[in-house]
């Protein structure tokens, strides 16, 4: 198969991880809010935004901070806890209450716990591409549908555009992304998604380092072998202008590296619209309505558009595609369902 192919394969991997993403977090949003997983008492309130972008800029300082200090194990071990939990809350919606123990008057679902349990270990002691992908989807669908109710529609568009700007900002000024991109490509985390180029490839055998060669590109997508935080979405470019490796024994740069906030970011607006809009449903039972599908189908115009800049050789940042479509998206169902403008942006 040759380079171009592969890339085309690779990129409509892409395309169907963001897809699950998308349909796992609009499978989620009715029984996490039943749960009562929302997270904020007041999710129409736009400072909900304020105060995660704050947070944001916090974790990214953090993260910075444990890299310079070159005590990396410390992130590992907070993503991998983290996506244990993560993972708990889907699993705690999806999975019946099969076997269940009582402890101090609370009930566990055993094989819910057990799942997440698995998630963590997996990733600890086996973080093959496969591995991180299949978590990175439930995380990501997890953290979208969490976000998803908690933020109604003029907080998500907050969010989504301040994150559009700041990813400029930190692609095309600061560069700080570089350093934390190099920083957590050896930590083997579902911070990132792997999309690998070749069969043979091998995540875990890749030892390559991040390279300060790459154009930082916020949409997550890095070929050859840089890669970025899911808080931060950021990448490193490897389109043609970057020589793709073919020989059999060396597949350390064979692979596309999309960080997982890229695909849980532009979700948030998906279920947000199908939760917080008035539109009727498309199926009468499944949150999804016209402005959740046109949200869904502008980030993934989004994402074609930037994976085909990627492969160009373009360096790009991602978010403003991404979350753009997303937003256009939305907006062009809710004006379509009937909706006044005003209304349809929350206000």
């Amino acid at each position: 198969m040759d380079t171009r192919t592969r890339e085309f394969v690779a990129s409509g991997f892409t395309v169907a991880i963001f897809l699950a993403v998308q349909l796992g977090a609009l499978a989620l949003v009715g029984p996490f809010k039943t749960s009562g997983y929302q997270t904020v008492e007041d999710p129409s309130d736009p400072t909900n935004s304020l105060v995660y972008i704050g947070v944001i800029l916090v974790f990214t300082a953090g993260m910075l901070l444990v890299i310079k200090l070159g005590v990396e194990w410390i992130l590992r071990a907070i993503i991998i806890v983290t996506s244990g939990m993560l993972s708990l809350y889907v699993f705690s919606v999806v999975i019946p209450d099969v076997v269940t123990v009582t402890l101090g008057g609370t009930a566990f679902n055993v094989v819910a716990w057990g799942a997440a349990a698995l998630v963590s270990v997996a990733l600890l002691l086996y973080p093959e591409w496969y591995v991180i992908d299949s978590a990175g989807v439930v995380m990501g669908a997890g953290a979208a549908g969490l976000f998803g109710i908690s933020f109604g529609l003029l907080p998500a568009i907050l969010l989504l555009a301040v994150l559009a700007v700041y990813d400029a900002i930190s692609v095309y000024g600061t560069e700080h992304m570089l350093t934390l991109a190099s920083g957590v490509m050896d930590l083997k985390i579902p911070v990132i998604l792997v999309i690998p180029l070749s069969l043979s490839y091998s995540f875990i055998e890749d030892t390559v380092q991040a390279t300060s060669e790459g154009a930082v590109n916020e949409d997550g997508m890095e070929e050859r072998g840089t890669s970025k935080d899911e808080m931060n979405q950021e990448a490193v470019d490897g389109g043609e202008g970057t020589e793709h490796e073919t020989d059999a024994e060396d597949h350390s740069r064979d692979a596309f590296f999309i960080g997982l906030g890229d695909a849980v970011m532009p979700t948030v607006m998906v279920a947000s619209a199908a939760f917080f809009s008035p539109a009727e449903p498309l199926v009468s039972g499944i949150a999804l309505n016209l402005p959740a599908l046109t949200a869904m189908v502008g980030t993934l115009v989004g994402l074609v558009i930037l994976l085909w800049m990627v492969m160009k050789g373009r360096a790009h940042a991602g978010l403003p595609l991404l979350n753009g479509g997303a937003i256009g998206g939305y907006l062009l169902g809710a004006l379509a369902s009937g909706i006044p403008l005003l209304k349809a942006l929350g206000l």
